[in-house]
């Protein structure tokens, strides 16, 4: 990000509130510009400010995250939306990002996984949490790979396979380059070939074709 980044946050709990400021402002590029402790509060913001992002509980009084969110399409269209939520059903995750959210991500939460929930989201990629990917793709992927997807797999190289697979199971860069011993850059040049080589352009679509065909299990 070449300039701070404008955040609102929107959540009934002003405990949680002040966490979450207190851990962006600690961290260099982002600037809270609003808080909202109800639905309906969150809108007038959100139309006021016009956000870079806005961080959303699904569980707020007058009017739901998951209402305010297809509101908010329309108020603040060039904003993203994280939900950051204590729901960790799948119906939950459909719903939320069939309205229009760019990431889920659950209030348990470390810190570190937050930031890095932001971080993509403000690049313009959806993050979703690791634990609920594959319960979320279980029903939504017909099973049965195909051939041409097989061929472009095996067109990979060891390395590049082993890379793409971490990814699909959650792990980030640096987990990745821990677990192979080699650099993070060197990881993220594996990860970036390899998914140019499938036609892949997200961690999502890599998740879609790990579970078609059966490179990870959908436990």
């Amino acid at each position: 990000m070449t300039s701070c980044a404008r955040v609102l946050l929107a959540d009934d709990h002003a405990i949680l509130r002040a966490g979450i400021r207190l851990l962006l402002n600690s961290q260099r590029g982002f600037e809270v510009v609003g808080e909202a402790a109800s639905g309906l509060e969150v809108l007038a913001l959100a139309e006021k400010t016009q956000p870079d992002l806005i961080l959303l509980d699904l569980s707020m009084p007058g009017l739901s995250g998951l209402d305010a969110l297809q509101v908010l399409r329309r108020l603040a269209p060039n904003t993203r939306i994280l939900i950051l939520t204590m729901h960790d059903d799948p119906v939950y995750l459909r719903k939320a990002l069939k309205s229009g959210a760019a990431g889920y991500v659950l209030k348990k939460a470390a810190d570190v996984e937050l930031l890095t929930a932001v971080g993509a989201v403000l690049r313009g990629e959806v993050y979703v949490h690791p634990s609920m990917t594959r319960s979320l793709l279980e029903d939504l992927i017909p099973r049965g790979e195909t051939s041409d997807e097989v061929d472009l797999w095996k067109g990979l190289s060891e390395r590049e396979q082993e890379v793409l697979q971490l990814v699909a199971l959650g792990h980030t860069s640096a987990e990745i380059a821990a677990k192979l011993t080699l650099s993070v850059k060197t990881i993220e040049t594996y990860r970036a070939r390899g998914m140019e080589k499938m036609g892949l352009t997200n961690r999502a679509s890599l998740v879609r074709f790990a579970l078609r065909n059966e490179l990870i299990s959908p436990e």
